[in-house]
């Protein structure tokens, strides 16, 4: 059979029909009567020499070749669908496959996101969150938003902004801190960077403590711990703008540590794509802000 002679209609009533195990509610998603349906099956399973459903008094049931076709057939029409999709406004829509530190995606991207696509609807975003390490490669992803000095082998880097560190607490905890060494008292949860907590009591010249709190992957959880009272978190404000302007937490000291930045990243191997060039001046225009 070639692709010439494909029954599109044909194939289409069936994939309804097999969804509903129904030709009039086939029908009524197809916009056409009962009849016409259970035709356009009648032929395809004339056609291809087999027989697809097993007529009940109350309905449909699949045969095995029905259900062998129904997953390729199901598949086949979302590719197709998802593929027309992008063709809306008159333009092509490209996809962007972007991997971002879960920290950044939820504190910094996702409040201004819709800004972005309102500025460029050609581009389809597809976004995945991580723990900082993106393989590129690997995972098929355009680009990655990485927290760091910018170092990344086989990468260009572009640096959005600084993102120093500082306590955060919940408000009856920092009522308890007057002075940086009072943190001794409380539980300091920490991150998977185990020099945080040093360089952050380095930097406001007080000793720091044994360290026994909780370590957490992810900067997003250990701050969402210290606004449940579970300790003290060092984490970047710029991130948790909402929960410090709501209160859920508060920053007790001016006291910073820098640990590094945001950046935006791509390989080296493969030249920036139209909607990879978007993001990234929309993103630098974005970060220009915050900074």
């Amino acid at each position: 059979m070639s692709r010439r002679q494909l029954p599109l209609n044909a194939l289409r009533a069936f994939e309804a029909s097999a969804r509903h195990l129904s030709f009039t509610r086939a029908g009524l998603e197809l916009s056409v009567t009962q009849a016409a349906v259970s035709h356009q099956v009648k032929g395809l399973e004339a056609r291809l020499g087999v027989t697809l459903f097993r007529r009940l008094p109350r309905g449909l049931a699949l045969t095995d070749e029905g259900q062998a076709l129904l997953p390729v057939l199901g598949e086949a029409f979302e590719r197709l669908e998802e593929a027309v999709e992008r063709f809306e406004g008159g333009r092509m829509r490209e996809v962007l496959a972007v991997g971002a530190v879960g920290t950044f995606a939820i504190g910094w991207l996702m409040p201004r996101l819709e800004r972005f696509e309102a500025a460029h609807p050609f581009v389809d975003l597809r976004l995945s969150t991580n723990n900082n390490r993106a393989d590129l490669a690997g995972e098929g992803l355009a680009c990655a938003i990485r927290f760091g000095d910018g170092a990344w082998h086989g990468t260009e880097a572009v640096h959005l902004f600084d993102a120093p560190l500082t306590v955060l607490a919940a408000p009856a905890l920092a009522r308890r801190l007057t002075r940086p060494a009072d943190l001794a008292a409380e539980v300091l949860l920490r991150s998977y960077r185990a020099d945080d907590w040093p360089s952050w009591f380095a930097a406001a010249g007080a000793p720091c403590p044994t360290l026994r709190g909780p370590v957490f992957d992810s900067s997003v959880l250990m701050a969402e711990a210290a606004a449940q009272g579970a300790g003290a978190a060092l984490a970047p404000p710029v991130m948790f703008e909402r929960d410090l302007a709501s209160g859920r937490l508060v920053q007790p000291f001016a006291t910073t540590a820098g640990k590094g930045g945001y950046w935006l990243t791509w390989l080296k191997s493969r030249a920036p794509s139209p909607a990879l060039g978007a993001f990234r001046a929309w993103l630098e225009a974005e970060a220009a802000r915050t900074a």
